[in-house]
């Protein structure tokens, strides 16, 4: 089994966003004081602002993925 970050990119699902919401999760909650990650998912469902903030983060997040599986070596 790989152990890699491309295995996080290749797999698809809750294991994906859950690897690519750890990556955003520190940043955002430093960058929004008082909020969670966890906050803005939920106003996300029913607020068009917060969704779309949602969505810039994680294309945040598939860019930081993206740049660690190219960094990482083959295996």
């Amino acid at each position: 089994m790989r152990t890699d970050s491309r295995q996080h990119l290749d797999s698809g699902g809750a294991w994906d966003r859950t690897y690519l919401e750890s990556l955003i999760r520190a940043d955002f909650e430093r960058c929004r004081p008082g909020e969670t990650l966890e906050d803005l998912k939920r106003r996300a469902s029913f607020s068009k602002e917060d969704k779309g903030l949602l969505r810039d983060w994680m294309a945040v997040a598939r860019a930081a993925a993206a740049c660690t599986a190219k960094a990482s070596p083959p295996r």
